[in-house]
């Protein structure tokens, strides 16, 4: 069994839902993952566990991942860092690397390109490992996003419903069918 210590990976998003799917299936894949919701959060899971990776959301709520970067370098100088934005910019790029971060990806993302990009962190570009060309399936997309709109309402039924602009009856059917598996 691997040495998960030096694997471990910090997830830091404010979408609960995300960040623990993500979570799971960096674990799946070999990770030791922590999860945060915010900036405090996260600075006091590197002071007890500092991890070998980080994985930051750009929009933390109140926080930005941006202003979290030296501060997870100061207490982990050694950390590699992950920003992922569903604002992606070459602007925010750069101003991410600048601060520290070792690389950048735009949501929506999967966890094999999450997994991809932590294992390519420092190393020679020639023997990085290949991005995964596919992106997942519609079906896992559109369930994941029901699930995220269901916690912002409070797992409201009709609340999330009429945010999703969908019949209730056709939102609890949706919920009650499986969610598709994530891969391999």
């Amino acid at each position: 069994m691997p040495d998960l210590s030096s694997q471990r990976v910090l997830v830091v998003d404010d979408d609960t839902v995300f960040a623990g799917v993500l979570a799971r299936a960096l674990a799946a894949r070999g990770f030791g993952a922590r999860v945060a919701h915010n900036a405090a959060e996260a600075l006091e899971l590197c002071r007890r566990e500092p991890p070998r990776y980080a994985v930051l959301d750009l929009k933390l709520g109140a926080d930005n991942g941006l202003h979290l970067i030296p501060q997870l370098k100061a207490l982990v100088p050694d950390a590699h860092i992950l920003l992922l934005t569903g604002y992606a910019s070459i602007a925010t790029a750069v101003e991410a690397i600048k601060r520290g971060a070792d690389d950048y990806l735009a949501k929506p993302v999967d966890a094999d390109a999450v997994a991809a990009a932590l294992r390519n962190i420092g190393r020679d570009p020639a023997k990085a490992e290949a991005p995964m060309p596919s992106a997942p399936p519609l079906k896992r997309l559109e369930w994941e996003q029901i699930q995220r709109v269901l916690a912002d309402c409070g797992g409201n039924i009709s609340a999330a419903a009429r945010r999703l602009r969908l019949h209730r009856r056709t939102l609890q059917r949706k919920l009650a069918k499986r969610p598709m598996p994530e891969g391999p």
